[in-house]
């Protein structure tokens, strides 16, 4: 949540007629990782961590990230700098794009799932 949260305070910093809106969406952000970080859901499949990557296959396992090119924040995260912010992996970019785009999807997805399925339980 702190991330993605940064990420908007960071994009209305650059485009300041975005900041209100923004803003209300920090402001609605719920952080999924909470029930798990203070143990309200455990399971010991998730190996003691609230990461979505040992979450997920436990609550959802029809969902994987194995399957994908760029499986996890911190690569998607270096990918997208290098190839935007750096202008590296020119001749790649059209699929770093499609990559990004599948794990993000992803990772959307599955949180949503998550929620859904914490709140069947609840």
């Amino acid at each position: 949540m702190a991330y993605e949260k940064g990420c908007n305070d960071r994009m209305a910093k650059l485009y300041p007629e975005y900041g209100d809106f923004l803003s209300s969406i920090n402001e609605r952000i719920e952080d999924l990782m909470i029930p798990f970080s203070k143990l309200w859901f455990v399971d010991k499949e998730f190996f003691g961590s609230a990461s979505i990557k040992y979450v997920l296959p436990v609550l959802i396992p029809e969902l994987s990230y194995k399957e994908l090119e760029v499986s996890n924040g911190l690569y998607a995260r270096k990918l997208w700098m290098d190839t935007f912010i750096f202008e590296k992996n020119n001749e790649r970019k059209d699929q770093i794009v499609k990559d990004l785009s599948r794990y993000c999807t992803l990772d959307t997805y599955a949180m949503v799932l998550i929620l859904k399925q914490l709140q069947s339980i609840t």
